[in-house]
Parts: C-alpha cells; structure tokens; sequence
C-alpha cells in the first residue's frame, strides 16, 4: 500500500498473514462510510491519523480486523451516521472492540442538525438506543432527520489531521 492511499484487507490475508499490529496505546479511528475514507484521503494523504472504515455493519474482514486492533492495544473511535443503523453498528462495535464515540453522541448529532443548510433524510420508525449515550437516540426521535457522516467531514478531517 501507498501511504495516504486507503488500502484493502481481506479476510483471507489477516487471518493467513495475521500482522503484529504496533498500535498499544495508539489512538485509531473508525468510521462507517467509505466515501468518508475518500475525502479524508484527498484531504489529508499520509498526515491521516490511523483510520478504518467499518463500511456499514463490519462483515468478517472488518470484524477481525478491529478486533486484532483491540488486543493489540489500539484505543479503537467510532464515529458513523446518525441514523438507526448508524446506532446499531456503533453498539456493535464499541462492545465487541471496546472502542469509544468520536463525535457521537446527542450534542454532536443537535449541532450537526443545526448547521445543515438542507434537510437530510427522514429517521424511520425503528429506531435503537445507543448504549454509550443515553440522550442521543431521544434527540434523533425528537428531530427526526439522519445526518450521514459527509455532511461533517469537515470536521472529522480536522480530526484527524
């Protein structure tokens, strides 16, 4: 892989190949889209903090993957859409990864909702808790509206930088 170019792993490699990742106490984040790994990329390059990209709910090479991260001591962030899969992947991935919100929870989301110039998409009726925030599902309920993490790129590029 280039650096500052997103690169791919599959399953097959990280569990033939298993690195040693030298991350302890290292901060990585996490998102959910890949479009975001795109704008980070052509933003920053290789001045990009660690970043993964769950793409959706984490199939097997992304669970094992962040998983590996985990034990390897990595200090695991998540950040994805707030929207009801939004929420379920972020329960997943900060119980089974220990990983913690980046810029997730009901304050993020209400200035978020906030700056939008346009009204995103509608929430659904399913909605989930978010179990490392008790506010932020309430605060989606209440508004109604999904923010997809591009509409604040700007600021987890910041971030990362």
């Amino acid at each position: 892989m280039m650096p500052g170019e997103p690169g791919y792993l599959s399953l097959r490699a990280l569990l033939r190949f298993p690195a040693r990742w030298d991350v302890a106490g290292r901060d990585i984040h996490v998102c959910e889209n890949p479009n975001l790994v795109a704008i980070v990329a052509d933003a920053l390059g290789s001045n990009c903090a660690p970043l993964v990209c769950a793409d959706g709910m984490p199939g097997a090479a992304q669970r094992t993957l962040l998983i590996q991260l985990a034990r390897a001591g990595g200090r695991l962030h998540y950040h994805g859409d707030f929207d009801w899969a939004g929420l379920r992947i972020g329960n997943w991935v900060m119980r089974a990864c220990g990983a913690r919100p980046w810029r997730y929870a009901a304050a993020d989301y209400l200035a978020a909702v906030r700056r939008l110039p346009v009204r995103g998409r509608r929430l659904g009726a399913d909605s989930v808790e978010a179990d490392w925030n008790a506010d932020l599902a309430q605060a989606m309920r209440t508004h109604g509206q999904a923010v997809d993490e591009e509409a604040i790129a700007a600021d987890l590029v910041q971030d990362l930088g």
